[in-house]
This record gives C-alpha cells, sequence and structure tokens, in this order.
C-alpha cells in the first residue's frame, strides 16, 4: 500500500486530497473510489501508457485507488501524477513510501509519459502548502504560475521519467529561485485606455477620481452618447497595481477559470470585468457542476462594470445585494456548499429612460409615464442604497465638443490617468493607516474614529437626513466617501466642504 498527497479544485480554492492505492493478489482490474468524476475515472488509461512509456510495468493484480476525503468531489485530471506515482510506489517498482513522504504531486499525463499544465494548479499548491507540504512537483509549463505560492518549493518535471528520476535522487529536478511577479500576461497592444482620451464631462471624471480613491461604488446615468460607458472603462486606469498578496489571490481564481496561461505570472493591473446584460445568474455568480467562478469573482480586487444596468434580469441584480455587502458568493447545492471571494468595486451606466432622452434639454422623450415607471422599478432601491455614488452624466453638443478639444489640446495641464492615479495611491496610502485597503472597507464599529467629521460637517449631514430621508446605510456610505475626498484633499479631519461634495455626488441623478 502507499499514500500520494495531491489537491483537487474546489470552486476557485484548492481540496487537499491523499490518494491511497492497494495492491492484492486478486484478478486484474483497477477499482476507484472516493466520488471521483469522469475525467479522474479516466486517468486508468492515460497512466497505463505513461507508466508503460518509462519501461516500467503497470501491475497486474487488482488495483484499488482511494481518493480521501472519499465524501468530496474529486475533479480535474490533475490527479493522474499522483495517482501513478502511488501505483508505482506500492507495486515496489523503482519508488517506496520513503521517496514520496512530505511531497504532493499535481499533473495530466501523457500517453507517452509526458506532463501537461491543468487549471487550478497554483490554488492546490496553496492548499499543498496549507497541509504543511514541504514539496510539490508539478507540470513544467505550470512551474512559473505555481511558483508564485511562497512558503513552498515547486519544482517542474517534463515528464514521468524525470519525476521518477528525481524521487530516486539520481538527476534532481532544479530549483531556481522564482522572480518577481512579472506584469506581461496581456499583449503589449492591449494599452490602458487613458482619461485624457474624455473631453470635458469634468464633474464626472472628478466622480471617478474619488471612486478610485476610495473603492466605492459608482453609478452614472445620462442620455446616450454622453460618454458613461467611455468614462467608465478608464476607472481600472485610476486604480494603484495590485500588492503581492492581491496579486496572489486574483492569479489562483484566474488559473482556477483556466483565463491565464500556465507559463505567465499575473498582471499587476486590477482585473476588470464587464459581463454583457444577457448574463444568467449563474454566470454573474457563479454555480454549475462542478462549480465554476461567475463574473463577481473573476473581479475580486477589482471591477466590475455593469453597462446598461436596467437591462439585466431583475433576479441578477437583486442577489449582488448581499455579495456587495459581504464581498463573498455562498453556493448552496444539494451536495456541496462552496464560498467564493467577490469583493470588487461595482460600477454602473444607465439611461434615465427607455429612450434615452428623459429630462435632457433640447430632445424629447418619447416614453410615456408607464413605460418610465416600469424602467425605473427595475432598480430597486435597496440596490441602489449600496451604491455609493450616484452621478449624472450630461450630453455635450458637437459644438461644445470641438471647442473642448482644442481648448484641452493646447493646455499642457491636461490631466492623465498616470496623474489621477498619483493623487488616488496617496488617498489610498491614508486608508491603510487605518487598517483597510481602502476607505469602502471601514466596518462600521471603526467608523466615527476613522471619519474624524469636523464640527462644521455634522449640522450638514443631520439637514441631509431629514431633507432627503438618508437610510442608515447611505449615512454611513456617505461618510466614507467624505472621509475619501478629505483624504484627496490631504485633510486630516472631514470637513464640511467634503461633507457637502459627498452628499452631492450620493444624490446626483435622483
Amino acid at each position: 500500500m502507499a499514500r500520494v498527497w495531491t489537491a483537487s479544485l474546489e470552486g476557485v480554492v484548492g481540496l487537499p486530497v491523499e490518494v491511497e492505492v492497494r495492491i492484492s493478489s486478486q484478478l486484474p482490474r483497477v477499482d476507484m473510489v472516493g466520488l471521483a468524476e469522469a475525467a479522474v475515472r479516466e486517468s486508468t488509461s492515460r497512466i497505463r501508457g505513461a507508466i508503460a512509456a518509462t519501461g516500467l510495468t503497470f501491475p497486474d493484480r487488482r488495483v484499488t485507488v482511494n481518493l480521501a476525503p472519499a465524501e468530496r468531489r474529486k475533479q480535474g485530471a490533475g490527479l493522474d501524477l499522483p495517482i501513478a506515482v502511488a501505483v508505482l510506489a506500492a507495486a515496489g517498482q523503482a519508488l517506496d513510501a520513503r521517496q514520496t513522504a512530505g511531497r504532493g504531486f499535481i499533473g495530466e499525463l501523457a500517453l507517452d509519459g509526458r506532463l501537461r499544465a491543468t487549471r487550478g494548479t497554483l490554488p492546490c499548491v496553496l492548499a499543498l502548502r496549507a497541509m504543511g507540504i514541504g514539496e510539490v512537483i508539478v507540470p513544467l509549463d505550470a512551474l512559473a504560475l505555481a511558483r508564485r505560492a511562497p512558503g513552498i518549493e515547486v519544482r517542474g518535471a517534463p515528464d514521468l521519467d524525470s519525476v521518477i528520476e528525481h524521487l530516486m535522487d539520481r538527476v534532481p529536478l532544479p530549483n531556481d529561485p522564482p522572480g518577481p511577479f512579472e506584469q506581461s500576461n496581456e499583449p503589449a497592444a492591449l494599452e490602458e485606455p487613458c482619461l485624457s482620451d474624455v473631453h470635458g464631462q469634468i464633474p464626472a471624471k472628478r466622480a471617478l477620481e474619488v471612486a478610485a480613491a476610495g473603492g466605492h461604488g459608482l453609478i452614472l446615468c445620462g442620455p446616450p452618447g454622453a460618454g458613461k460607458s467611455m468614462l467608465a472603462r478608464r476607472l481600472g486606469g485610476l486604480l494603484p497595481p495590485l500588492d503581492d498578496e492581491a496579486q496572489l489571490e486574483v492569479s489562483a481564481i484566474l488559473d482556477a477559470e483556466g483565463l491565464v496561461r500556465p507559463d505567465r505570472t499575473a498582471t499587476a493591473r486590477p482585473p476588470f470585468r464587464a459581463p454583457h446584460h444577457t448574463a444568467s445568474a449563474a454566470g454573474l455568480l457563479g454555480g454549475g457542476h462542478p462549480i465554476r467562478p461567475g463574473e463577481v469573482t473573476l473581479a475580486h480586487h477589482g471591477v466590475l462594470f455593469l453597462d446598461e444596468l436596467p437591462e439585466y434580469d431583475r433576479r441578477c441584480l437583486e442577489s449582488l445585494r448581499e455579495v456587495i455587502e459581504l464581498g463573498v458568493v455562498r453556493i448552496a447545492r444539494a451536495n456541496t456548499r462552496c464560498s467564493l471571494p467577490a469583493r470588487f468595486q461595482l460600477v454602473a451606466a444607465a439611461n434615465p429612460c427607455p429612450c434615452g432622452y428623459y429630462g435632457t434639454p433640447n430632445r424629447d422623450c418619447r416614453c410615456d409615464e408607464a413605460a418610465l415607471a416600469r424602467y425605473q422599478r427595475r432598480l430597486s432601491g435597496p440596490l441602489l442604497d449600496r451604491i455609493d455614488l450616484h452621478v449624472n452624466v450630461r450630453e455635450v453638443s458637437g459644438t461644445a465638443l470641438r471647442g473642448l478639444t482644442q481648448a484641452e489640446s493646447a493646455s499642457p495641464m491636461r490631466e492623465t490617468s498616470a496623474i489621477v492615479r498619483e493623487r488616488v495611491t496617496q488617498a489610498r496610502a491614508h486608508a491603510r493607516l487605518r487598517g483597510v485597503t481602502c476607505n469602502a472597507a471601514l466596518a462600521d464599529r471603526n467608523l466615527d474614529a476613522a471619519i474624524q467629521l469636523d464640527a462644521s460637517a455634522q449640522p450638514l449631514l443631520e439637514r441631509a437626513i431629514e431633507r432627503f430621508g438618508l437610510s442608515a446605510r447611505s449615512v454611513g456610505r456617505t461618510l466614507r466617501v467624505a472621509r475619501t475626498i478629505a483624504d484627496l484633499a490631504g485633510e486630516v479631519t472631514t470637513d464640511r466642504r467634503s461633507m457637502a461634495e459627498a452628499l452631492d455626488l450620493r444624490a446626483g441623478p435622483r
């Protein structure tokens, strides 16, 4: 009998799996137990071919493979290598229990013995590290990404024969130290959209800066062609680069979904996801069988942009309410429960009515009152209450746009995304001193101490609560926005000016 450690993907995290193999003197057959999916059960044929390619022999007896814990489903072809190593160790062919102890194995086998990378290698390596495994062997193609996991020795092997030679201390696999995070996952041709491409729209640009500095949710409302989508797509360029810990989390999520090349490391840019409004609830939140992450998880530590917000299915929008508050998606099925991280920044764009021109000067709205009421009911009050900034984007005429273009082109002080990002980074540095990455993450219990509300700002807030009927949640979010505005101005306390701007941004399109 032999035991070998590996891991299987469960959502976006790794599930440590102990592979147990017993060989008994009975009729030749392979029994695989432990809730293995089809891809795992089919591994027998791949393992036979790979072992034969190394010059060894698959045992001609009864082989029982148990994948523990037996009550959790196992998925992925990455279990091929650990099963093959356990079979060889149990059969006493070249390997024994001493050589596999304290080591983990991940990888898919080809019929000629080559190792192929599988999705989810990085989260599986992280799961083995948590189990106290000191060394893990992965396919050579997945080595660059797997080595992003700190605190564990990761070695890459091209084929099964190289793994056997390493375990027998004949030809050790190289163990070069990993370099710093590379930022080359996206093609160089895809340049970050710059804020300087947007002419005019000074209030909306200011709202983008405040949203980026504090991690606040933002909804842009205005007529078609006003620049809502153009503005929203430039928010990612205003965010500071991810730190190493956040990069590791983003890398693990993208690797679990197969959206990052296994031979590359993840970029330091925060993710930006923009699903179409026809996305289903499973596509937006995650789900399926086996459970796969949705767009909210893929936007973890980044931006989720929902264009044409009222066009999304109402059930999908309402399901976002809890996710926005908690930063996690909890999926419960009959036999499976899974938690997916979803700490994202929501940015949305919407038209004021079905035709798009309600309340627009020099434009006639063609919607009757019933159509307007139905359209506005698509966005519920509880959902809008969870979005910090509400900004009205006004239409810019062609004549005014040409004048703005000429004036801004001649101005040497034209602000780019890089200039604004510097101010955003400085504001977020103030938030880190409070123990959070951004002000939107401030806990309610620490809110009063963190805000440091000025005496002149308190009466203004009280009048706004009385006049606009702000809920307790709205007040808390307004205070966080005011603190962000004060941080951008370098103020120690939250003064009246910061509070006034926060209240103005809160009640924009209403």
